[in-house]
Order: structure tokens, then C-alpha cells, then sequence
């Protein structure tokens, strides 16, 4: 159990310091609704996690992907592939990254923010803690670990589990930091949203690079 948490941390880790998602709660605790808007936005984030984590690791648990067998080769293959798609990924970021002095652009989604309502921030934050490219591919290589850790039920809902508060820890940031200092967080939550969108291209092809090189590594171990 111990060695399949190991293994997935740094897979939430790289979900949880993205910089789009956390820039999204920030900007919403801006708004009119904010702590409603925010709240509202963490609880889809966290539920979206949880939904493509829990069907890929029920979906991979049909597999038999114990050490030696036909199907943990695969899952093997796979981690190798996903690894360069991570890596290729990292290149495209980094030549995407703004030039000095240029305004890093957000995207467009991003633009009518400042009307969401609770409603709309949880959908909103569900389908990105779901259907983020970078979270999908994280939450893949998870399954595969989870399933091939040879676990009983609960403690696979206890690895998803564990997967998901570590995965959503830099969302919930803003907000802990917003109902603790009230007024005072402005300052602190518009120098966070500055630099994490300047730097938003960097942070993730350095993400990029070292979740790549980590799954290739545990996918070559396992051929």
C-alpha cells in the first residue's frame, strides 16, 4: 500500500501546482459570489478528480496487471508512451512561454469570469479537474499503478483518495488563504495570480519534463 502512494504522489503533485486552475480560483475569489463562486469551483475540481480516477481504476482493476503477466507488460508499454507525450508536451510549453516583457495571454474561457455563478463555477471546475488534458494523462498512469498494486477495494479507494486531496491542494490554496485573511488576502492572492500566470508556459513544461522522465523510467523498469 505504502509503495503504491509513493508512486502516485508525484503524479498529484503535478496536477495540484498547475497554474491555469489555481489562476481560475484566484480570479473567482474576485468576484461578487466570491466564496460561494470559489467553493463551489473546488468542490467540481475535487469531484472531477475523483470521477476519471475512480473509472480508470475500475476500468484498469479488469485487468490482470501483476509483475510478469501479458498486461502488466502493457501497462508497462503504456507508462514509456505516456512519458513521451509528456515530454513533447514539455518542449511545446517551453517555446510557448512568453518572451521577456510580454504579457503571458490566459485563455479565453477565462474572459466572462467575473459573472460566473456558483452553478457555473462548479461545472466549470469539474470539467477541468475531469477532462484537463495534463490531469487525464496523470490520472492514467495512476489507474495503472493503483490496479497493478495488487490492493483490496478499500484500499484503492483509499489510494484515489489520497490522490485526490494531495491533486487538489494548490485550488484549495486561494481559498483557505481568502476565508482566513478576508480583506488582507487581495494583495497576496494578486501577487500569486501575476506570477503563476507569467510563468505559467515554464511551470508546466518543467512539470512536463520531470513526470516524463519518471514514467519512462517506472515503465522501462517494468519491461
Amino acid at each position: 500500500m505504502n509503495g503504491v502512494i509513493g508512486a502516485i504522489l508525484p503524479l498529484a503533485v503535478a496536477v495540484t501546482i498547475s497554474p491555469i486552475p489555481i489562476i481560475a480560483e484566484i480570479l473567482l475569489l474576485f468576484t461578487k459570489q466570491r466564496m460561494a463562486n470559489a467553493g463551489g469551483y473546488l468542490a467540481g475540481f475535487v469531484a472531477g478528480v475523483v470521477l476519471v480516477l475512480g473509472a480508470l481504476v475500475a476500468v484498469a482493476a479488469t485487468q490482470e496487471l501483476s509483475r510478469g503477466s501479458g498486461a502488466a507488460r502493457t501497462a508497462s508499454i503504456a507508462k514509456v508512451v505516456l512519458g513521451v507525450l509528456l515530454l513533447v508536451a514539455a518542449t511545446r510549453q517551453y517555446r510557448e512561454r512568453p518572451a521577456p516583457g510580454e504579457t503571458a495571454a490566459m485563455p479565453k474561457w477565462m474572459n466572462g469570469i467575473d459573472s460566473f455563478t456558483p452553478g457555473r463555477s462548479t461545472v466549470v471546475g469539474l470539467v477541468i479537474g475531469a477532462v484537463n488534458p495534463k490531469n487525464v494523462l496523470m490520472a492514467l498512469a495512476a489507474s495503472v499503478i493503483i490496479a497493478a498494486g495488487d490492493l483490496s477495494t478499500g484500499q484503492q479507494a483509499t489510494a484515489v483518495a489520497t490522490y485526490t486531496v494531495v491533486a487538489a491542494l494548490g485550488v484549495a490554496a486561494p481559498f483557505v488563504v481568502a476565508a482566513v485573511m478576508g480583506a488582507r488576502a487581495q494583495p497576496v492572492l494578486d501577487g500569486w495570480k501575476a506570477w503563476l500566470g507569467q510563468n505559467n508556459a515554464t511551470v508546466m513544461a518543467v512539470l512536463f519534463l520531470v513526470f516524463g522522465v519518471v514514467l519512462i523510467g517506472q515503465g522501462v523498469a517494468g519491461l
